[in-house]
């Protein structure tokens, strides 16, 4: 268990805790995937998957709460809708030492919707704000909430920024908007990360409007250009899916929106890194390299070799190997492209 930590935010823009951060993903984000992202990025912010509250008054506390020193800063993603038990929840979470709770207002999905939490939650500001104030009142690390700007086909404006008020009166004063709507019934998870329409615009109406708040923007964003453009309006840029599937973008994000250059990193320094920290987790907690190596998958996109990269590390056949073996395998090259594999 790591020491409480409570966060000073800096005021300048180029050192907000929430000016680069990576999204909570399902089944990507865990503690094994944010330990890579941070030996890619020093100071962007990283979120776990979604806890429920369920999970953590009756589940295995240490099991999804456990984190690595070296992750922070790092936010505690929950998703409940009752005030006592997102307090309990926020307790645990910041004793556990995370920097900001953060409370799902955005997910989807219909196992999430049947729970009474995620995406579904903007019809109800006023419990929104029940749940937001019961975690100020009872711990000291940020609260922040994550919503979209719309439920189904309501494409309305004030229904967002009422939603966004009521909480904000609550205490919350970091809002991650998503920029699309949230169908509640007729798409799947995937569905709705692609079909709603973005509208950018909206989110930037809305910092206009609340100037006072740290509003930040998550939704479709693959490249720096669209980074830049969207600091220039809002308080930060939160990146889903093209953090996981391209990881190296992170190791540019320093230097691009921090103004520190001084980590000098290699794929193959990040790799042996990884490596290291797979025997870690090994010896302290039984974990297997496989589990380890597949967030790392897409590190060496577009480069000479990457496919035959990624076809060692995912191989299954590889699994009684220690992993610097893996490794090692992993970079030598074939004599010639069309040679199979040999795992002998």
């Amino acid at each position: 268990m790591t020491d409480p930590v409570t966060s000073t935010l800096p005021s300048s823009p180029e050192s907000s805790m929430w000016r680069m951060s990576v999204a909570p993903m399902m089944d990507w984000t865990d503690k094994h995937c944010r330990y890579l992202h941070r030996l890619l990025s020093r100071h962007a912010l990283l979120y776990t998957e979604m806890v429920t509250t369920g999970a953590l008054l009756h589940g295995d506390v240490a099991r999804h709460l456990r984190f690595e020193v070296e992750e922070h800063p790092v936010a505690l993603q929950l998703g409940g809708s009752e005030p006592a038990d997102l307090a309990h929840s926020a307790r645990l979470g910041e004793q556990w030492g995370y920097d900001e709770i953060n409370l799902n207002c955005g997910c989807p999905s219909e196992r999430v919707q049947r729970g009474a939490f995620g995406a579904c939650l903007m019809n109800e500001a006023a419990l929104v704000a029940d749940c937001v104030k019961a975690m100020v009142d009872t711990v000291s690390v940020p609260v922040t909430v994550k919503h979209r700007i719309g439920i189904d086909k309501n494409e309305s404006y004030e229904f967002m920024r009422d939603f966004v008020g009521t909480v904000a009166d609550a205490g919350c004063q970091v809002f991650i908007v998503h920029a699309r709507n949230a169908w509640l019934k007729g798409l799947s998870p995937k569905e709705n990360r692609e079909i709603p329409p973005l509208r950018y615009e909206v989110v930037a109406q809305l910092k206009k409007e609340f100037p006072h708040l740290t509003i930040a923007i998550n939704g479709g964003i693959k490249m720096d250009a669209t980074v830049q453009q969207q600091l220039e309006v809002v308080d930060g840029v939160m990146i889903g899916r093209e953090a996981y599937h391209n990881p190296w973008w992170l190791a540019s994000w320093d230097a691009l929106y921090y103004g520190d250059d001084s980590r000098q990193r290699t794929r193959e320094s990040v790799e042996e890194q990884m490596v290291l920290y797979m025997e870690r987790e090994a010896r302290a907690h039984g974990t297997h390299w496989y589990a380890i190596a597949r967030h790392m998958l897409g590190l060496r996109n577009g480069l000479p070799g990457a496919r035959r990269w990624r076809q060692v590390w995912s191989d299954h056949r590889l699994k009684h190997l220690a992993p610097a073996e893996v490794m090692k395998l992993a970079r030598t090259k074939p004599q010639q492209a069309s040679e199979p594999l040999s795992f002998a």
